[in-house]
């Protein structure tokens, strides 16, 4: 079969045509313009009016695609970069969408939105209502139907069952309501999503690749229908949010987290893919579930994970190339610092829960200087919980006082405490505890419950990552309040049933004086006529911003300085009118703009170190940034 892409047919001087063989031939109804062209490839017309394309090209044909004029895109497959955006263009998937088929395809489909003429084109007379409503009507009526579920899993579900229908105008209704649905397509709701995955399954987003597929990954890498993909969200769902092992029910969450890179961060949507390593599941309750979509079995461990990652690896950089940013997400802490340490050398990879949990809480701490005073250096920092997020944000609060103070990064470490499930970590327990923690084993005298911890080390700044909820007691809050005139208060741990508190319980038991954020959203809290705003401390400020600093430069590898960088951008969003609501994280309405500023300042820093390979640099990285963006604007057809 002979595919042809849009841009074949924009006649435009410099227009290269993509053909690829597959088949010998493909049959299509086709305009008399474009049986032209095929006439030239040497096809006749049947004798129902379809074009039928016969192809003298032997097997060695190779697709000659023409490059995106967009710095930091994807190759234009659908001809889009090459034209403005009030420019037709075609609606080219194997054959030119029409019909039935066009409002079956959630690429091109626009539903009441198609023109007179466009549903004359495209054979859409009677398959559609006579009336034409605009892009921005459907998102206000999509809008009045999500607001009359109560139930925010049926939110969840009916904006899920919009990507796969319509991905344009699911995407303009997220980024024109972000702080509202933001929750709905991602945590907490996302949270609840994979907990039940099994039972809303209806239609499979993503890749799943389980050990079924052992030894044939590349072949099933191929499967997928987009090949110039860009950044993979990859989870084995060992440790989905703070709810445990959901095995290959954690697909909610690669879904989820590209559903932000495109709104939140502009990547393009056929860039993006979503990917669940299934190596069976602990969890008893989803073995014996029927409704269960993965493997039955106890999940594998050791060499046959080891060499079931590996091909998954090397698979990835067969298929898409050195620059494609993997993004690794909810791995248990055994497997999640090896796979990072593993392929930080040889990929692009990025542990979201490590590395991004870190960069934006780093952001929020920075931003708190502001309300405290002082600087990082002369603060201590306390942490409940010593898995990937807690020890990833503690090295980065290190290595940015390392670097700001001059002094070594073992001398920094000294003001960052932990605590995990057996007590504050101490270095008589240094034989016994994982490689991770080993950094943070301080001499110290044994201490087993958190307020004891926060009465002996006095300090400054308490984070939560356990996991946890309801461990930040009101014994622990009053004592940082008796300690800190302005007690710093991170409750971290998603979903917001896994708090360590509430901001209604951070700001009473501290008499107002808390400065709190959160993993997961909670409302503005009353406390004695003064409103306060508690920050969310969401990943999403960070990773779609970072990872399109990445894609725009060519970026081969991640380094320390990059995620400093994104923090220092972060933080340097915050206006005055937002730190007189207590607030240590810029509102989320203007996520955008703030993804391209950290996506410049992620591209500038690997400009710096040498590791982009996208030449020459551009002279103003955040335009750069903010037009590589894609749009969800509905595009005319021909």
């Amino acid at each position: 079969m002979i595919s042809l892409s849009a841009s074949s047919f924009l006649n435009k001087p410099g227009c290269s045509t993509h053909l690829s063989l597959r088949q010998p031939r493909i049959r299509t109804r086709t305009s008399p313009a474009l049986f032209r062209v095929f006439s030239s490839l040497g096809s006749t017309r049947d004798p129902n009016g379809s074009v039928l394309i016969e192809s003298s090209l032997d097997s060695s044909a190779v697709d000659i695609l023409p490059k995106s004029s967009v710095s930091g895109g994807v190759q234009d497959v659908y001809g889009e970069d090459a034209a403005t955006e009030d420019m037709p263009i075609t609606p080219w998937s194997l054959s030119v969408a029409s019909g039935y088929t066009l409002l079956r395809d959630p690429h091109h489909n626009k539903g009441l939105a198609f023109s007179h003429r466009e549903r004359d084109a495209h054979y859409l007379r009677g398959l559609l209502p006579p009336t034409v409503i605009s892009q921005d009507l459907q998102v206000k009526k999509m809008m009045h139907t999500l607001r009359q579920y109560q139930v925010p899993l049926q939110r969840y579900m009916a904006m899920m069952d919009l990507q796969e229908t319509n991905e344009r105008l699911f995407y303009k209704l997220l980024i024109d309501n972000v702080e509202e649905l933001l929750p709905v397509v991602y945590t907490p709701t996302v949270g609840e999503a994979c907990q039940k995955y099994g039972s809303i399954f209806l239609r499979p987003q993503g890749l799943f690749i389980s050990l079924k597929e052992k030894g044939k990954i590349h072949e099933v890498l191929r499967n997928w229908p987009e090949k110039n993909i860009q950044v993979i969200v990859v989870t084995d769902g060992e440790r989905i949010l703070g709810l445990g092992d959901l095995g290959c029910q954690g697909m909610g969450i690669p879904v989820g987290k590209l559903s932000l890179y495109t709104a939140l961060g502009g990547v393009r949507p056929s860039a993006c893919l979503p990917v669940t390593i299934d190596v069976g599941t602990n969890n008893e309750k989803l073995l014996n579930d029927e409704f269960y979509i993965g493997l039955r079995q106890r999940r594998a461990t050791g060499e046959e994970y080891s060499e079931l990652m590996d091909e998954f690896m090397t698979a990835v950089k067969q298929n898409y190339g050195e620059k494609v940013v993997i993004q690794f997400e909810d791995f248990a802490n055994h497997n999640a610092f090896d796979l990072l340490a593993k392929y930080g050398t040889t990929h692009l990879v990025f542990n979201d829960d490590i590395q991004g949990t870190a960069s934006v809480v780093l952001a929020g701490l920075i931003a708190a200087l502001r309300f405290v005073g002082g600087s990082l250096s002369d603060h201590r920092f306390l942490f409940l919980g010593a898995g990937e997020a807690g020890t990833g944000i503690a090295e980065l609060i290190a290595l940015e006082i390392s670097k700001k103070s001059q002094i070594p990064l073992e001398e920094a470490r000294k003001n960052i405490w932990l605590v995990d499930s057996k007590g504050l970590i101490v270095s008589s327990r240094k034989e016994s505890i994982q490689h991770f923690k080993k950094p943070w084993a301080h001499d110290h005298e044994p201490i087993k419950k958190l307020v004891d911890a926060v009465k002996a080390i006095k300090p400054t700044v308490l984070i939560g990552t356990s996991g946890v909820g309801q461990t930040f007691t009101q014994d622990v809050v009053e004592t940082m309040a008796a300690l800190n005139e302005k007690p710093i208060i991170l409750s971290l741990s998603n979903p917001t049933s896994q708090s360590e508190c509430t901001a209604e319980q951070a700001y009473t038991w501290s008499q107002g004086r808390a400065i709190f954020a959160s993993g997961s959203p909670f409302a503005p809290v009353e406390y004695e006529g003064k409103t306060f705003v508690p920050g969310q401390a969401n990943n999403a400020y960070i990773f779609p911003g970072f990872g399109l600093g990445l894609i725009m430069s060519g970026t081969i590898r991640v380094h320390d300085d990059m995620l400093l960088a994104a923090s220092e951008a972060l933080a340097e969003e915050l206006k005055e009118e937002h730190y007189e609501k207590g607030m240590i994280y810029p509102p989320f309405r203007n996520i955008r703009k703030i993804s391209a500023r950290i996506a410049a300042k992620v591209a500038a820093k690997a400009y710096e170190l040498g590791l982009a390979t996208r030449l020459p640099q551009p002279k103003e990285l955040e335009q750069c940034a903010e037009s590589s963006m894609y749009s969800p604007s509905y595009r005319s057809y021909r």
